[in-house]
């Protein structure tokens, strides 16, 4: 019998980028519906679960994505709840590639950083990969501080994680010019994760920060996030800080993004979002 994936995407043309991932992850059949919202969604899952039996459910899998964010989590939603106890199938939420990204950035981090107690800034902190970001560490006990230009946005999300996560020290930070001198005050990690084209610092910005190990830069747009960290860095060694650019975290986000797809078909009721896809990245070997 075929695994099948089913992709749901927000877009009215549902994303080839996540198809070709998912064929490559070795998927044989994918269905891809763009324009699925809350409204149209159930009889889609209904589809899903109706026309296998309960044993061979685990070869059908559906995938979430799109690049409104906050969309695609009404519909992840609505798709759970149309579910029957057994009648049910995998589920795997990462719409812009917000979860894999993330995973695959906080996973570069740990690979010179011990993540418990670490002071991680993350700028941009306020979209969907930069929340992410700081839901994660904050997961692994990091001191996580959450930078945006809009203070209220950023008091919001640091909110949600420390509702979200238990025992989270999630602190929101100003990033606007007078408020950057305190967001980078004694931090070891940062991870530029703003919108394309935003440079939060210069070169010499972040070179006289002492106390800086690493940084991740995951805009791929001049003017990068970060002056100085190129695209394909890939824990390169500048001054004494460890760098990764966008394209250097890209190789491994897409090999979470690949091993995530295959263990939605090792059972039925896996739900792979933000923690989970980051526990998956940790049993990934060869990093």
């Amino acid at each position: 019998m075929k695994q099948i994936l089913i992709q749901l995407d927000t877009d009215a043309l549902a994303s080839t980028f996540d198809r070709i991932v998912a064929v490559d992850a070795g998927v044989d059949e994918v269905f891809s519906y763009g324009g699925v919202t809350p409204d149209n969604v159930v009889p889609l899952i209904h589809g899903a679960i109706f026309t296998r039996g309960v044993k061979d459910l685990p070869k059908t899998a559906i995938f979430v994505g799109g690049s409104n964010v906050q969309a695609a989590e009404k519909v992840f939603a609505k798709a759970q709840q149309a579910f029957f106890g057994s009648l049910r199938v995998s589920l795997m939420l990462d719409p812009n590639g917000s979860a894999t990204t993330a995973a695959a950035a906080v996973r570069s981090a740990a690979r010179h950083l011990p993540l418990k107690d670490l002071e991680a800034l993350i700028l941009g902190g306020t979209g969907p990969v930069g929340q992410r970001c700081a839901q994660i560490l904050a997961g692994q006990g990091a001191k996580v501080r959450v930078a945006s230009r809009s203070q209220e946005r950023a008091e919001a999300t640091a909110a949600f994680i420390r509702n979200s996560v238990d025992g989270a020290q999630v602190t929101p930070c100003d990033c606007s010019d007078d408020g950057l001198a305190a967001a980078v005050d004694g931090v070891e990690l940062i991870i530029s994760a703003g919108a394309a084209g935003v440079q939060f610092l210069k070169l010499p910005e972040w070179q006289e920060i002492d106390s800086l190990k690493a940084i991740i830069d995951l805009n791929a747009v001049p003017p990068l996030g970060i002056e100085g960290v190129e695209t394909a860095d890939s824990g390169v060694t500048r001054g004494n800080v460890v760098c990764y650019g966008a394209m250097g975290i890209g190789a491994l986000k897409m090999r979470i993004h690949r091993a995530a797809i295959e263990n939605l078909f090792s059972s039925n009721d896996q739900v792979l979002e933000t923690d989970a896809v980051f526990s998956l990245s940790q049993t990934l070997t060869g990093l």
